[in-house]
């Protein structure tokens, strides 16, 4: 019975894997079909999941439960992306999935749930579908989470129906994006076991009778171990032990055929360097049991052969890839699986050594650089040894030997070559020899400036020059024709790349063609480059002519007129006559230079003169200037004696002079100039000037002078004028040198100015002050200015004032301040307040200071009094003055107040009494408070520490607490408070984190501060201790992409206490580049490499935990470009493109792809093809026969785009041929027919995008078949290689490629046969993307007219 379950089960089986396959083959199908031009493909992946086996159920059920069933076996996972707008505005985009969506297996009865996030804007619309076009089932819910932005896709209760591929679509109105994913359902063994139960329980048992022991291992193979003892109870089977042994033997049985080997391993012979995969079909009934290779009897270590081992399944095939295989790995592999052992042997056959390249004599052009290639038939140890000339070639600056990675290719460049480079290359490798010729090709001769047209006049300098890319050449000059590098005349020049040849004085005989003729060696080929030098007839012209002229009577003068000839003379003229005769003139002629020379000029010189010449003409007027002159005796006079005049008088100063022109007149006093006024007036004649100043005044006194100014000199007159006045008075301020009860003195300064005349005495008056009159107290001469004056009271107020005297009169007087005769004596200032201490019941002491100012006399006591407090009536303690500055006052009442005011006393008398004292109880004193009790901490944070404390039991109730705190690293205490505190309880702010802290404290009253109480222990300015944690919030994502050159910055905040250490990881190495904080740590790169990306871990540790954070990191960069493109024209019109992958594809999670462009020859613009290409293959359609056409590859990713990889020749599209020559056909002749050429289907207007290709098509009829002809406007374009058309079956067809703005108008077709002639037109618009007017208009155009856009 158990063989028989066992082959009914593979049977079973077996069914299942083939529906596995049509369902696979279905899915993969879809997969493809769902792609278009513009959609990217996943790789759909299909396998197997595990089957278990399942034995039947009882026998009448066996027919209805054959097996277990999965209704999808194949995994499969598809995405399609569709454009449908041409041209997508900036910020918008086609849908997209933002996160993949995943497969999924699940067993019946569970529950499936497919999540999707879709980006796109405008917003998408999502829905679901099935791939098989049935209806989701009422199970099936789908809803959007706002909190996730995912739309979600929930089937409750999975059944085997559910088993499908699902579609997610996104649409939005610039296209639509769909994933494909496949849902598997797996039977559920229990489950159909229950549903068993269910029908026998629903129905009548028709038999009571317990099934046989045969009939109850069908029923438990299919159930869980732990429902054994209950299904046995429900069917009434009694012997559960023996039928569970049974189980165990029957399964043992069926496990001996859990490997079954379809195909056995295969020896296998290779070459060396080539790659070998050893493969066999097998069979697993448990596809999780371990495989394991061996070459002998060594394990083969797959993880750590660096890619030479690979081991590959594809379904039921396993496979070992030995990549690069030698001779080393000859020998027998085996492949161990359960109990079964497969072996093969490799064996690995060696090649001799050869050459694999052409060895073709090579030829390199002159300063390029040569290259030598040689490929080896397999790798080598022995040395490739490159010899020229007999000598070995070494690497150096010149050459540069090098080997390719795969050590088969030698390469030898020659850098810079030169003709001496020139000869045979020989290469040696053990007993292989070669040799390559290599010929070296000048450089032609380059004019990089020729020669250029030179004009020149007669007798000037010619230059011709041009300038030659190569230095060693060889240079000869014509003219016209003529070899002139011999002739004298000339002057050559060759330096470096220039050459040049220098005419002096040219003469009309010079004018022609020159030519420089350039040779050089090994070539035999002439450089020429010609120029033509034109010399003009010259006439004399003035270099330098003449200008008017000044100068004094009977001094000498010279005109002067320079022509550019010397040969050329010239005629003088004076007023417009030729000068024969002019005494004291005479004409000088020095080649160029002509001269008229005057040796005395009189006033029959005056006048305008003219040098006349050949084409040249030169002017200029000659004038007599003499300078202004003053007579010297006035001048002396004026210097000897000031000119003096008394005040109120008028002073006129005249001053006679003479000058041609008349001069400018300009008077000054003391430098500046004095400008008229009402007082002041400058008179001026022909032959002098005169200043006058009316009304003098003392002011006015000071040094005039006359200033007499042309264009031909100066004259200057010095004098001084003198106003005579009566004194200013004396100055400043009088200085007082006495001031006693006797007398006064006193002093001051003479006046600053006299007034012309000399002081001849001091008057000194004074009045008593409170009275006006003015009395006369005594005069002085000028030689002194101290008086003393000696009839003063004592006490006494006087003040004075003080005139200077000269012959004009007296000045105004000066006078002093009030002053006093001696000081007076006054009562003596106040004391200080008086200061009570010693305070008793019935006595207490008074203290004072004595007053700041004693009033001129000595204090001679103190006077105290003291009153009750609210009291007026002051009594006086003391019966005598007080010589001391306390006093003990007796006699007080108890418990009352009182205040005490001290008046000074001298021999003016009392002063006045001073600020009266605090109020003072007369009262025994109070007690100090006694020792604080239970000072202790109640908490504390960073910079805080809070106390709190008990009053004192002993002494007096205290007023308040005097709390001292002391740092640990200091030694004085510090008040925490600057007055007491009046609570039990303060928080000392301002600590230093972790720094620890000393407190005490005292009690204090009116009575005094009590003993301190110490804290016996510091105490840590810290909070409670708390474990480190990360405070994360949702600021930081687990996930990082960064682009290569920005910052990588991660900052993480944290909360702990103590302090943590922080320590940064990166895929578990200790890093570093750390910044760190209280409560921040910071994670800094300041230029990120791709090498950076990697998983980096904060770690926290203190004394109460520790914690850690990871944030997975991307650094991301612009692709890298593909490489090795090449081109396959397949299908006529049609291109393939292959290239090998970039590395950064596979790499890239945010859909890294390639975008394709092509260009036509005729224009320099770049066209896209076609974009998101995913494979390393594409198929460029749509290109015109007979053209050239570049293309290029660019991969693209988020970051931007790689360099291109471009195709390195045009690749010329091959025009179509005719499919079918060889067949013969039996020429049917038709009875003539002749149609005059009409068209059917006319031209129409077309609209075209800038740079885009135009195709325009008519049909036609017409016999004989019509000559077809194109115009563009009224030029014939038929024949324009621009242009490509067709006549064919009777439609003409004109291809425009990359129009352009030059390409729209008016285009005609003009068709012709014998019998007639016809035309048809059409208008071809050309627009750029951004010609938003020009659409609309075009659009608007196209619905009414026939318009192709």
């Amino acid at each position: 019975m158990a063989a028989e379950l066992h082959q009914d089960t593979r049977g079973r089986l077996e069914q299942i894997e083939q529906q596995m396959k049509q369902l696979s083959s279905s899915s993969s199908s879809f997969s493809s079909t769902s792609s278009s031009s513009t959609s990217s493909n996943f790789t759909s992946a299909m396998g197997s999941t595990k089957l278990r086996k399942v034995s039947q159920g009882l026998s009448r059920t066996m027919e209805e439960h054959t097996g277990i069933q999965r209704k999808t076996s194949a995994v499969v996972e598809s995405f399609s992306q569709v454009q449908k707008s041409p041209q997508i505005p900036e910020g918008e985009s086609v849908p997209d999935f933002e996160e993949k969506l995943r497969p999924i297996t699940a067993q019946e009865g569970n529950n499936a749930v497919f999540k999707a996030k879709v980006i796109g804007n405008p917003q998408p619309s999502v829905s679901w579908e099935r791939a098989s076009g049935c209806p989701l089932s009422d199970a099936t819910k789908s809803f959007y989470d706002n909190i996730n932005n995912q739309h979600i896709l929930k089937i409750k209760n999975l059944a085997l129906e559910d088993a499908d591929v699902y579609k997610c679509i996104a649409c939005n109105k610039h296209g639509e994006a769909t994933y494909a994913i496949s849902l598997v359902v797996t039977e559920n063994p229990a489950l159909d076991f229950k549903k068993m139960l269910k029908k026998r329980s629903a129905g009548k048992r028709k038999e009571t009778k317990p099934p046989t022991e045969e009939e109850m291992l069908k029923i438990l193979a299919g159930a869980d171990k732990k429902d054994y003892e209950r299904i046995c109870a429900e069917y009434g089977f009694t012997d559960f032990r023996g039928i569970l042994k049974r189980l165990k033997e029957m399964k043992k049985k069926v496990e001996v055929e859990m490997v079954r080997v379809l195909k056995p391993l295969e020896d296998v012979t290779a070459k060396a360097d080539s790659n070998v995969i050893f493969d066999t079909i097998l069979e697993l009934k448990d596809p999780n049991i371990r495989m394991q290779w061996f070459l002998g009897t060594e394990l083969l270590r797959i993880q750590y052969s660096h890619g030479k081992y690979e081991v590959k399944q594809m379904g039921t095939k396993h496979m070992l890839c030995i990549s690069s295989v030698s001779l080393s790995d000859m020998g027998t592999y085996t492949l161990q699986v359960g109990d079964k052992r497969l072996s093969a042997r490799l064996n690995v056959t060696d090649e001799p050594l050869k050459f694999l390249s052409d060895f073709k004599p090579k030829k390199v052009t002159e300063r390029q650089t040569a290259v030598f290639e040689v490929r080896l038939s397999k790798k080598t140890d022995a040395p490739l040894i490159w010899k020229v000339k007999g000598k070995e070639v070494k690497r150096d600056e010149k050459f540069d030997v090098s080997l390719s990675e795969d050590g088969l290719t030698y390469t030898l460049k020659i850098k810079d070559v030169k003709v001496s480079d020139t000869g045979e290359y020989d290469i040696s490798i053990g007993d292989l020899n070669a040799t390559i010729p290599l010929f070296i090709e000048r450089i032609p001769i380059k004019f990089t400036s020729h020669l250029k047209n030179v004009r020149v006049q007669e007798r000037g300098k010619a230059h011709l020059e041009c300038e030659i890319s190569s230095k060693n050449v060889h240079i000869r000059w014509l003219k016209d024709g003529c070899d002139i590098t011999m002739n004298r005349r000339y002057i050559f020049i060759h330096e470096g790349r220039r050459a040049e040849v220098i005419i002096e004085d040219c003469e009309l005989t010079d004018e022609g063609e020159y030519s420089v003729i350039c040779t050089q060696d090994s070539d035999t080929h002439e450089y020429v480059t010609s120029a033509t030098l034109t010399v003009d007839e010259r006439f004399a012209m003035v270099k330098s002519g003449m200008s008017d002229t000044q100068c004094p009577t009977g001094s000498s003068a010279e005109l002067c007129v320079v022509l550019d000839d010397e040969k050329v003379d010239g005629v003088w003229l004076k007023d417009g006559v030729e000068i024969s005769e002019l005494s004291g003139v005479q004409v000088i002629k020095q080649g160029a230079v002509h001269k008229l020379i005057f040796s005395g000029v009189t006033d029959a010189h005056e006048g305008k003169y003219t040098f006349r010449a050949k084409g040249a003409e030169s002017e200029a007027v000659l004038n007599i200037a003499d300078p202004p002159e003053i007579d010297p005796s006035v001048l002396d006079l004026l210097g000897a004696r000031p000119v003096t005049v008394k005040a109120g008088q008028t002073a006129t100063i005249k001053i006679p002079f003479k000058g041609k022109p008349l001069p400018k007149v300009t008077w000054y006093k003391d430098g500046v100039e004095i400008m008229e006024d009402e007082r002041t007036k400058v008179e001026r004649t022909a032959d002098s000037t005169t200043l006058v100043l009316s009304r003098c005044v003392r002011e006015d006194s000071g040094a005039i002078i006359l200033r007499l100014k042309s264009d031909c000199g100066t004259a200057v007159a010095n004098l001084h004028l003198n106003v005579i006045d009566h004194p200013k008075p004396p100055q400043g301020k009088a200085e007082f040198l006495e001031l006693s009860g006797k007398c006064i003195k006193m002093k001051w300064k003479a006046p600053r100015d006299n007034g012309g005349k000399q002081v001849t005495s001091f008057v000194i008056e004074r009045h008593v002050a409170g009275k006006k009159s003015w009395n006369r107290v005594g005069e002085v001469d000028s030689g002194t200015t101290i008086f003393s004056d000696d009839k003063v009271e004592e006490g006494q107020a006087y003040q004075y004032r003080i005139r200077a005297v000269n012959v004009e009169g007296v000045s105004d007087p000066l006078e002093t301040e009030e002053v006093r005769a001696g000081e007076p004596i006054e009562p003596p200032g106040t004391a200080s307040q008086p200061q009570v201490s010693n305070i008793a019941k019935n006595s207490m002491t008074v203290s004072w200071t004595p007053p700041a100012y004693d009033g001129g006399a000595p204090v001679l006591g103190y006077i105290l009094e003291r009153r009750k407090k609210g009291s007026n009536i002051w009594l006086q303690v003391n019966k005598e003055l007080l010589t001391d500055t306390n006093f003990m006052v007796d006699g007080l009442v108890d418990d009352v107040e009182y205040e005490f005011r001290v008046t000074s006393v001298n021999r003016a008398g009392a002063g006045s009494p001073s600020t009266i004292s605090n109020a003072v109880l007369a009262k025994d004193p109070i007690r100090a408070p006694g020792l604080v009790r239970n000072l202790c901490v109640s908490d504390s944070t960073n910079s805080s520490i809070s106390l709190r404390w008990t009053p004192p039991e002993q002494g007096d109730e205290p007023s308040g607490y005097i709390l001292e705190v002391r740092p640990e690293d200091a030694k004085e205490w510090m008040k925490a408070t600057k007055i007491p505190i009046a609570g039990t309880a303060f928080i000392v702010g301002g600590l230093q984190e972790r720094m620890k802290y000393y407190f005490r404290i005292r009690a204090v009253n009116e009575g005094g501060v009590g003993e301190p109480a110490e804290l016996l222990q510091g105490v840590l300015a810290m909070p409670p201790p708390v474990a480190p944690r990360f405070d994360l919030q949702g600021k930081l994502k687990s996930q990082m992409v960064v682009r290569a050159g920005t910052a990588l910055c991660i900052v993480l905040s944290f909360t702990a206490s103590p302090p943590p250490v922080v320590t940064w990881f990166k895929d578990g190495i200790l890093t570093t580049g750390i910044t760190k904080s209280k409560n921040h740590s910071q994670f800094l790169i300041s230029s990120s490499q791709r090498s950076d990306t990697g998983v980096y871990r904060a770690h926290l540790k203190n004394d109460y935990g520790e914690a850690h954070c990871d944030v997975n990191v991307r650094i991301t960069d612009f692709p890298r470009p593909p490489e090795n493109l090449h081109l396959v024209e397949e299908v006529p019109g049609t291109v393939t493109l292959q290239w090998d992958h970039t590395p950064d594809l596979t790499d890239d999670d945010e859909g890294a792809h390639y975008v394709i462009l092509k260009r036509d020859t005729s224009t320099a613009s770049w066209f896209t093809v076609a974009e998101r290409v995913f494979s390393s293959k594409y198929t460029v359609t749509g290109l015109l026969p007979g053209r050239k056409y570049y293309f290029r590859v660019i991969a693209q990713n988020s970051i931007g785009d790689s360099n291109p990889l471009d195709s390195k020749e045009p690749l010329i599209i091959a025009k179509e041929k005719e499919c079918i020559s060889s067949l013969q056909f039996k020429q049917h002749v038709s009875p003539p027919r002749q149609v005059k050429p009409t068209f059917l289907l006319p031209l129409k207007d077309h609209a075209v995008y800038r740079g885009y290709d135009c195709t325009m098509s008519c049909a036609y009829q017409g016999m004989p078949t019509p000559q077809a002809c194109w115009y563009k406007g009224e030029s014939k374009i038929s024949d324009s290689p621009r242009f490509w058309h067709s006549t064919a079956n009777g439609v003409c067809t004109l291809v425009i490629p990359t129009c352009g703005a030059k390409d729209g108008g008016k285009y005609t077709l003009v068709l012709e046969n014998p019998l007639g002639i016809a035309k048809c037109s059409c208008n071809l618009v050309i627009f750029d993307k951004d010609d938003r007017g020009l659409l609309e208009s075009l659009a608007n155009q196209g619905n009414k007219e026939k318009l192709i856009l």
